[in-house]
């Protein structure tokens, strides 16, 4: 459960998003305000091309906005270089999308591990912190599988132990049960409500799925670029 009165781990104010490359630029995002607390869960919905995936991509500093403030552990990521970014996106956030993009070449345990790896730390500890994440998402009897060994549902939950593995402040995923059947999109989400309390990390979802929404702690609707609380006829 989050505590609203703590400082925000991930907040936005007045972020703005313009693409101007098309022929008539577009206005994606206006003056967007949002404050996640620690162990917040936060649900985005909105429909299809409204600019849910592009406000994940700017809160994680996958993507520079037009104007306004993105703070993420008390750092303002607008004013950081592109490689003090990917450091504090290393440190604070963790990524889930709706496919699983783990590296085809490597193993469950090394895919998992690959966000300590990348820090080019001690190999051996990395790969133990992956494998008890793994034999908590149900997947210890998997770790030297390839990905095309893994089941749809086991790759998700792979790339959610992968998005934990660091224990980021905040997870950031876009439609994250999307591609999987009823059944294993619960199981799969389940999981991460679990998750996401026992280490106490905030996660911010959008998703097009109004149940899954539901079952969070706040809801908002994106609609013609603003951000608003979600109405109970929004989660019909």
């Amino acid at each position: 459960m989050s505590d609203a009165s703590a400082t925000p781990v991930l907040s936005c104010h007045r972020l703005s998003k313009l693409f101007s490359e098309v022929r008539e630029p577009v206005t994606v995002l206006r003056d967007i305000d949002l404050e996640v607390a620690p162990g917040a869960r936060i649900a985005v919905i909105g429909a299809s091309g409204s600019g849910k995936s592009t406000l994940l991509h700017l809160l994680g500093g996958l993507d520079t906005p037009s104007s306004g403030e993105i703070r993420i552990g008390g750092h303002d990521m607008t004013r950081l270089s592109n490689a003090a970014r990917g450091r504090l996106r290393n440190e604070k956030l963790g990524f889930i999308y709706q496919f699983h993009h783990l590296l085809p070449e490597f193993t469950t345990v090394q895919n998992v591990a690959m966000p300590l790896l990348i820090r080019r730390g001690p190999t051996g500890p990395a790969l133990q912190t992956a494998r008890e994440l793994l034999e908590r998402v149900g997947l210890g009897d998997r770790l030297e599988h390839k990905p095309t060994e893994l089941s749809g549902g086991e790759r998700q939950r792979a790339a959610v132990a992968r998005a934990l593995v660091t224990r980021p402040a905040c997870i950031l995923a876009d439609e994250p049960t999307g591609n999987l059947d009823h059944r294993t999109a619960a199981s799969v989400f389940d999981m991460m409500l679990e998750l996401n309390e026992s280490l106490d990390t905030s996660l911010v979802m959008v998703t097009h799925d109004r149940t899954l929404a539901q079952r969070m702690d706040q809801v908002w609707t994106l609609s013609d670029g603003r951000l608003a609380p979600a109405e109970l006829s929004d989660l019909a």
